[in-house]
């Protein structure tokens, strides 16, 4: 074993906020399923955080330079993936999304958000110059257009958006000039109009809902009023665990997944979210620090791609919980039900750890 590379190297902060934030989610889907013909889901949560841990910490073994090299080939497999979910997935509430692998449904997307973290990662590591170019930059944009463009035929609005943090935080750290960021924001602003003539009927209620959904209570505003409902009651302390009349009752949409944080609002109230929100500040602040010690460039542009995307997730949930934003279907890392993003999360992180693991690595 290489100097620098022992268990005593591991962040064990980190592993321990990545432990508390799961111990939270699962003790949660368990209180909002046990009661339901949901129960036991709670297992099959323990049992994915079981698998992508073991992940997490065999990809941390490897070395990160060598997963940088397969770049190109990651991003072929990846789009091959995409492509045949299109083709092949299985269909979901109106999207295909999912292929079948192992008895289990995998959402593919997942793992080419993972695959487009270290494209970019190896991308931007290779610009040498302190200002980053035009010519860069619509290279930049050609390697994430493929795999977005994909993704929202799927179509998967959620998971597109989580991209675009990716190539702003890689494209800023790089050196983008103001000039130029101010040219892309005008463009995608002039673009939002062919965006929502594109957009799915019922992804534009969801956009048009969030502003008014009281004109809709039962119908396409049920969500968002429902989750509201359940973060106000919960008052400062909650209900307590396996109390929470919105959420036992089944009024929460989806309260073990997309709205999670809703119902942990209700049972363990404002002093319950402030722990768990205190504690993915401390996650993403501490992936910054790995970064600012990754030995190279590509390393710090690996983790800052990580951070960037769970950061999105974590904001864009709890703004969509408390109606600031549409429903998107995007999940709370570490927290929300679902194999296919805790895995996502697990070997993400497990690319945070490799980096750090050979900061001091000649």
């Amino acid at each position: 074993m290489n100097e620098g590379t022992g268990i005593r190297d591991y962040d064990w902060w980190l592993l321990t906020l990545i432990l508390a934030i799961c111990g939270i989610g699962v003790l949660e889907i368990w209180s909002a399923t046990h009661a339901s013909h949901l129960a036991g889901m709670h297992w099959k949560q323990t049992w994915w955080i079981a698998l992508g841990f073991g992940l997490m910490l065999l990809l941390s073994r490897l070395d990160y330079h060598s997963v940088l090299d397969k770049a190109p080939i990651l991003y072929l497999i990846g789009i091959i993936a995409l492509l045949a979910v299109l083709v092949a997935g299985n269909t979901r509430y109106g999207a295909k999304r999912w292929l079948p692998v192992m008895g289990e449904f995998l959402q593919v997307s997942e793992i080419a958000k993972l695959i487009i973290i270290v494209s970019l990662a190896r991308f931007f590591a290779e610009v040498r110059t302190e200002r980053l170019a035009v010519a860069d930059l619509c290279k930049a944009a050609v390697l994430i257009t493929v795999p977005v463009g994909l993704i929202l035929l799927q179509p998967d609005l959620g998971t597109a958006m989580v991209l675009v943090p990716v190539v702003v935080v890689g494209a800023y750290l790089a050196g983008i000039q103001w000039k130029h960021a101010a040219v892309m924001v005008l463009a995608a602003a002039l673009m939002l109009p062919i965006g929502w003539h594109h957009l799915k009927p019922y992804q534009k209620e969801r956009v048009t809902t969030f502003l008014r959904p009281e004109e809709d209570p039962k119908g396409s505003g049920y969500q968002i009023l429902q989750s509201k409902i359940a973060v106000g009651s919960g008052g400062f302390w909650g209900k307590g665990l396996g109390h929470g009349s919105q959420n036992q009752l089944g009024f929460v949409p989806v309260r073990y997944s997309d709205f999670i944080l809703a119902a942990l609002a209700e049972e363990l109230g404002f002093a319950g979210v402030f722990v768990t929100l205190v504690l993915y500040t401390a996650l993403l602040l501490r992936l910054i620090q790995n970064a600012q010690h990754a030995k190279d460039r590509a390393g710090m542009f690996l983790v800052m791609g990580v951070a960037a995307i769970l950061g999105f997730h974590v904001l864009v949930n709890v703004a969509m919980v408390i109606g600031f934003m549409p429903v998107t279907g995007i999940p709370l890392p570490l927290m929300s039900y679902g194999g296919s993003a805790m895995l996502f999360v697990f070997l993400a992180l497990g690319l945070v750890m490799n980096v750090r693991l050979r900061r001091f690595v000649n």
